[in-house]
């Protein structure tokens, strides 16, 4: 094309007196259909800015200064200038490897005819007119050739490199609480010493509404080029939500500074390893285990639900207590329910306030509430006692319950309250043992003996009134008189005019000993209800004697061998028999003491036995 001639240049490129332009809001795609019209027709940028140039046309290398992006024309050479095929047969072929252009500089010359070489001086603006009709229109290193150029040095470089594309990054979630992180540092007592069997904070803890996930949005990646021009588009980056995360007593949030995963209530922290999801509750949920060294000893403060085992020399200290694995160690709740899903072996479960169950095996260990339900599959040489407990088999076990109730046992001592076995026997060496636990009445029987007494007094009272009655009324004129009212009242006999002074004299002669009989039959009359209220004393203490002894009772169905039933008295007003440690549990059941009373010795049943309370 002709330099010169302005009109015919495309609308993104202006030319002026003081140089080339490209209009500012001309589009990429327009800027570079421009530049190719002007190479194409054999035409050159003269004084090029080549990195501006590269810039406007595919928005790649450094940031333009703002003054030059905020003018309408952006000034990229000084002048475009005619491209003559002499000049352009200066220039070689270039070699493309790998996305990356490979040109020989040597010494040029002009080949006139007729004429010796004439040497020439290549031009880098030349060059890249050049390079661009040969499909090389984007990655030339500038500095590079502009310094081969100038120093005219005989040299085989790397004219132009392809940009490959640079991946964005992916969107991430990122923790933005320290609340949420656990401190296994030792637990400090209180005595300013450290406990190295007990970690500091083990299960987090928050208050609602605090943050504790923030979610980094992906970031683009940057386009790359080829040689010839052709984008190459970066791979997407990968997007994350918060609600893949978000689980039970979690909120997703979107605030000014980003989008939070916030906590909704208050509560322990517990990540589902599955899901991945993050949840917040009451209860603190474990997937590791007890150790020493995932957690050391537990002292909870909410419901625990461990997935993992209780190791040996282990301890958990807390409430609602549920283990999903096997237990080694030591469980102690001060209420709600144990719950162990296999077995525990060697260990111990004690409950303050709440029920103990094992779904498994129990083998050498301990269960023991002082108020709740043991409720066991299997049972072997273990040491148990409850209000209630209930055992599928019992081997070689020592029991102290209110109420027992056990399919098969074999080998063990049993004290309860209520008794209930469906087979019962020895094993091996270890004798069937069965104590009914019988009230001490003794405390009855004292308050019967000390109430019989006001009992007679009243009735000795009540009989010498009586006697003094008896005296008076049997005096003749007194008995008559009795006799002759009563008929009278009774309209049996009907006195005459003549006759009703006379009765008024009788009844004148007889009224100091009648009024000393009404006198005599208050004080009687008092001294039976006297008696009345001893008595029912009496009846009353016997009831609750009655009462409390029917509360006793041992039923086995079938007998596979020699058992021993025996009484074991204990105190009703104390507290409960089966409140005990271990070993005093063991010692109680398996010791004959003074005061049992054998009821049934032999290996034929079936036994029922209650006391007597009529």
């Amino acid at each position: 094309m002709e330099p010169s001639a302005e009109n015919d240049l495309p609308a993104a490129i202006v030319k002026r007196a003081d140089g080339v332009y490209f209009a500012a809001d001309a589009t990429a795609v327009s800027c570079l259909s421009a530049v190719s019209q002007v190479f194409l027709g054999s035409a050159y940028f003269a004084n090029l800015d080549y990195a501006i140039f590269i810039k406007l046309l595919y928005n790649c290398g450094p940031d333009l200064p703002a003054n030059l992006t905020s003018k309408p024309l952006v000034r990229f050479a000084d002048s475009i200038e005619p491209f003559h095929p002499p000049r352009r047969a200066l220039y070689k072929s270039v070699k493309i490897i790998n996305g990356e252009a490979e040109y020989y500089f040597e010494p040029v010359f002009f080949e006139i005819p007729d004429m010796p070489l004439q040497p020439a001086r290549l031009n880098f603006d030349e060059f890249v007119s050049d390079m661009w009709v040969k499909g090389i229109r984007f990655g030339i290193d500038a500095p590079a050739v502009r310094d081969v150029i100038t120093n005219g040095r005989l040299a085989r470089i790397i004219v132009a490199r392809r940009l490959n594309a640079t991946p964005g990054r992916d969107a991430s979630i990122v923790e933005v609480s320290a609340d949420i992180h656990r401190s296994n540092a030792p637990r400090e007592k209180s005595d300013g010493k450290l406990d190295l069997q007990a970690f500091q904070n083990r299960f987090p803890q928050v208050k609602p509404n605090v943050k504790l996930l923030r979610k980094v949005p992906r970031t683009p990646g940057v386009r790359g080029y080829e040689l010839s021009g052709i984008v190459l588009e970066p791979p997407a980056p990968k997007d994350v939500e918060l609600s893949s995360v978000a689980g039970e007593g979690t909120v997703i949030e979107n605030l000014r500074d980003g989008e939070f995963l916030v906590s909704a209530v208050e509560g322990f922290l517990s990540v589902d390893p599955a899901t991945k999801r993050l949840s917040i509750g009451p209860k603190i949920i474990s997937r590791e285990g007890v150790s020493a060294r995932t957690t050391g000893n537990l002292q909870l403060t909410g419901e625990y639900e461990e997935f993992g085992d209780v190791q040996e020399q282990r301890s958990v200290d807390g409430g609602n207590i549920t283990i999903h694995g096997d237990v080694f160690g030591i469980i102690n709740s001060r209420g709600g329910d144990i719950v162990l899903s296999r077995n525990l072996m060697g260990g111990t479960a004690t409950n303050a306030d709440g029920g103990i169950r094992v779904q498994g095996v129990a083998s050498g260990a301990v269960l023991q509430t002082k108020r709740g339900e043991v409720t066991l599959a299997r049972a072997e040489s273990c040491i148990i006692s409850g209000t209630r407990v209930v055992i599928g088999e019992a081997s070689n076990c020592e029991i102290i319950a209110e109420e027992v109730v056990i399919k098969v046992a074999e080998g063990c001592a049993i004290a309860a309250r209520k008794i209930e076995i469906a087979s019962a026997g020895p094993r091996k060496q270890n004798e069937m043992l069965l104590y009914t636990l019988v009230p001490d009445t003794s405390k009855f029987e004292k308050k019967i003996a000390e109430l019989q007494p006001k009992v007679q007094h009243a009735a000795h009272e009540a009989n010498l009134r009586k006697a003094e009655i008896d005296a008076i009324t049997g005096q003749t004129e007194v008995r008559n008189y009795l006799t002759l009212a009563t008929r009278v009242r009774k309209r049996e006999v009907m006195l005459t005019p003549e006759q009703e002074p006379l009765f008024h004299k009788m009844a004148a002669a007889v009224g100091p000993s009648l009024r000393a009989v009404a006198k005599i039959s208050l004080a009687m009359k008092a001294a039976q209800v006297q008696q009345e209220q001893a008595q029912e004393e009496v009846n009353q203490v016997q009831r609750q004697k009655m009462a409390i002894m029917r509360g006793s009772r041992c039923m086995v169905e079938t007998l596979t061998g020699d058992v021993l039933l025996r009484t074991m008295t204990f105190v009703p007003d104390g507290p409960p028999a089966y409140d005990r440690p271990a070993k005093d549990v063991k010692a109680k059941v398996r010791t004959t003491a003074a005061g049992m009373v054998t009821i049934y010795s032999g290996a034929t049943g079936p036994i029922a036995w209650a006391p007597e309370t009529d």
